[in-house]
């Protein structure tokens, strides 16, 4: 095994998740087989239980982890499934070393940091890597901070053991009143890190404006690194390109090098014109994506709903589409009449309504699923979603005045979307974390219906969501796809009968048919809604056909073809 180990400076934020991603893929483009390690320091096993509007989008595994939003990033660039065990974090660390020494495993002595959590750390790392030419290994937080420290001694151990190469990104502040990039809070972050007893062998420099060879020089002699292994990220508009961009400067050759190994050009044919597809589209496409986490603070926030985000990039950049995604504030338009709202999403060819949790807001979607299916405006529902399309029609289509979701109303007496049996006795003793029904579950999906043909369509054999869960199998002759869940809520089938009769298709069911996986609309140019998560599995190379029929189905609107 060997290891990429990229850690931060300067500031948290910068993109060390696609920088470990763009690496990752020209390790592999270059013939190699690789895997992504990432490394959160907080203290929560992990990222399920916590705000989107502080931490960002939490990411589903295959297996069911609910991970940081970077190892979406590094399925995507590798086009591979990972495991809830390619997420570390302080909890997860500490809980194991705590239970090894409940059991005796230290022999009567004292736990301590050092080894013992240390040695713990690396056990994390080196069981997913296990088999793999190469692992990239990210590190969260900022060099320097307290709650990281216990894994960068563990990745300095880790070069003791194995071949490893350290990456920094770090950030370049602009000042523009003086016109020049400065350096110096670099040199403080390498320095920090020189303190550990890591030096880095490449860093990579994040910044509004292309370095200059004066700061190049600076950070060459002030950090002892090589001024050819100084790699320049500046601000791009398409995160895609940075893999590009760096074999521009013979990135993957000098990592091998790095490794004392013979050099390798990788292969990026695909994935160019995947990123031309997204810089040269031939006509433009307007999605509004209707969310009550797209602000936070006086900002946009466009960390909450990255998957959807990008399987949408997906999509546009397969049919040559520019894609123009405005986040609509789900609240503001709790209170708004026919005539304001539709002056709203007018401009819009397609709404998407992702995932969420609660009250807040649930009545502006509902009024915007209203105005996408009365105006047959193409609609794609996502989890909440869904069950929020299925309030609005059991409201105004199936004649249910009071339809919702026992999620916000218990006390309706129309609970078209109810809490699962299993979840009852969680919610009982406040078992939230790591309780809801999570990871990839078989769907069978109806002949005739527009989800059939859409997977029939843009499939292949290798497609991800044809490969099972382990441990999780399905006799159903029909056609069947594992699609990723993370939801605690479901569809009451006592009402099936009458939404049925009202025209809407339960076009995707478990193999017991128990469960409602999607529904669409047939009277509709699209209007689909799934229990599932399709943005979890849909990739650069390989776009989710549910996200591809709803793009398609959005440009077809008259106002794509205005100028």
């Amino acid at each position: 095994m060997k290891f990429v180990v990229v850690v931060g400076g300067v500031l948290s934020g910068l993109g060390k998740g696609i920088v470990s991603a763009s690496l990752g893929l020209l390790l592999r483009e270059s013939g190699f087989k690789v895997t992504a390690v990432k490394i959160d320091p907080y203290i929560s096993i992990d990222a399920g239980t916590m705000r989107p509007s502080e931490h960002g989008e939490v990411f589903v595994t295959h297996d069911g982890g609910e991970i940081d939003q970077d190892l979406g990033h590094y399925e995507r660039f590798l086009g591979v499934n990972l495991s809830r065990d390619n997420n570390i974090t302080t909890g997860k660390v500490f809980q194991s070393v705590i239970d090894k020494e409940r059991h005796f495993f230290y022999d009567g002595r004292d736990a301590e940091m050092i080894p013992d959590v240390i040695n713990e750390i690396k056990e994390m790392v080196y069981k997913p890597s296990e088999g793999y030419d190469f692992s990239i290994v990210e590190v969260g937080g900022t060099t320097g901070d307290l709650e990281n420290m216990p894994f960068l001694h563990a990745a300095r151990e880790i070069g003791r053991e194995h071949k490893t190469v350290y990456v920094m990104v770090t950030y370049l502040p602009f000042l523009r009143n003086v016109g020049e990039l400065k350096t110096k809070p670099t040199q403080h972050a390498v320095a920090r890190l020189r303190e550990i007893g890591i030096v880095p062998d490449f860093i990579i420099t994040r910044n509004e404006v292309p370095i200059d060879k004066p700061r190049i020089e600076s950070i060459a002699k002030r950090c002892f690194v090589s001024p050819q292994n100084i790699i320049d990220d500046p601000d791009i508009e398409h995160v895609h390109a940075l893999p590009i961009m760096f074999q521009k400067n013979k990135m993957a050759e000098k990592l091998l090098g790095a490794f004392g190994m013979k050099a390798r050009s990788p292969n990026l044919t695909k994935w160019t014109l995947f990123v031309e597809g997204l810089v040269e589209p031939e006509r433009e496409v307007n999605i509004a994506l209707v969310g009550k986490y797209v602000r936070h603070g006086s900002g946009t926030h466009n960390d909450v709903y990255v998957s959807v985000l990008e399987a949408i990039k997906h999509a546009c950049s397969q049919l040559r589409l520019k894609v123009n995604i405005a986040q609509v504030d789900s609240e503001i338009l709790e209170d708004e009449d026919a005539d304001k709202l539709g002056q709203r999403l007018s401009g819009f060819d397609g709404v998407v309504v992702p995932q969420g949790w609660g009250e807040r807001g649930s009545e502006g979607k509902i009024n915007a699923i209203k105005y996408a299916r009365e105006n047959k405006v193409a609609y794609l529902g996502l989890c909440f979603g869904m069950q929020m399309a299925i309030v609005e029609f059991g409201r105004n289509v199936v004649g249910l005045s009071e339809a919702h979701s026992e999620e916000i109303k218990p006390c309706s007496r129309s609970r078209v979307i109810h809490l699962m049996k299993a979840q009852k006795a969680y919610l009982k003793k406040k078992q939230y974390g790591g309780t809801i029904r999570l990871g990839a579950w078989p769907c069978a999906l109806k002949k005739g219906s527009l989800l059939y043909s859409l997977y029939r369509k843009y499939s292949t054999k290798t497609s991800p969501w044809f490969i099972p869960r382990e441990g999780v199998e399905t006799k159903q002759k029909s056609f069947v796809v594992f699609e990723r869940h993370r939801h605690r809520y479901e569809f009451n089938n006592a009402h099936k009968v009458h939404f049925e009769k009202a025209g809407m298709v339960f076009s995707g069911v478990s193999p017991d048919g128990k469960l409602v996986e999607a529904v669409e609309l047939p009277d509709h140019p699209f209007f689909v809604g799934t229990q599932f998560h399709p943005e979890y599995l849909s990739r650069p190379l390989s776009p989710h056909p549910i996200f591809l029929g709803f793009v398609a189905a959005s440009a077809k609107r008259p106002s794509t073809f205005q100028s």
